[in-house]
């Protein structure tokens, strides 16, 4: 939870850097979240079908949008890519797939263009 809670403080930053670590707890958090969120609409949908329950799944990914796409660019940086790559989400499926794919690689020791080093947390994060 911490994880998540400190890409959310960290929403609208997108310098710098975000460790593996950081970037699967809050993908992780979000895909539980969305879960329990349809989950609940769908049986208070059930419950009474003339009122219907979505909004609260989009009110939730809108709200988690910009930090998503922040983590997201930090995440790119790791591995020294630009965040002009996060327009592969515009092909579906495959574009996705191949950000997922270079999230999950090992970020640069060291320096790169994006920060000095990978292992500089943000204000509230706790090292490993």
């Amino acid at each position: 939870m911490h994880w998540y809670l400190n890409v959310l403080k960290n929403y609208a930053y997108f310098r710098g850097r975000a460790r593996r670590k950081e970037f699967w707890y809050f993908v992780l958090f979000q895909i539980l979240a969305v879960f329990i969120i349809s989950f609940l609409e769908n049986y208070f949908a059930v419950a009474n079908p003339e009122v219907y329950m979505g909004w609260f799944s989009a009110v939730y990914l809108l709200f988690t949008f910009l930090p998503a796409l922040a983590v997201n660019a930090r995440r790119l940086h790791d591995i020294n890519c630009s965040a002009w790559w996060l327009l592969l989400h515009l092909i579906p499926f495959i574009g996705t797939v191949i950000l997922l794919i270079l999230a999950g690689l090992k970020g640069n020791s060291g320096s790169n263009k994006y920060s000095s080093e990978s292992r500089i947390h943000l204000q509230g994060n706790a090292p490993d």
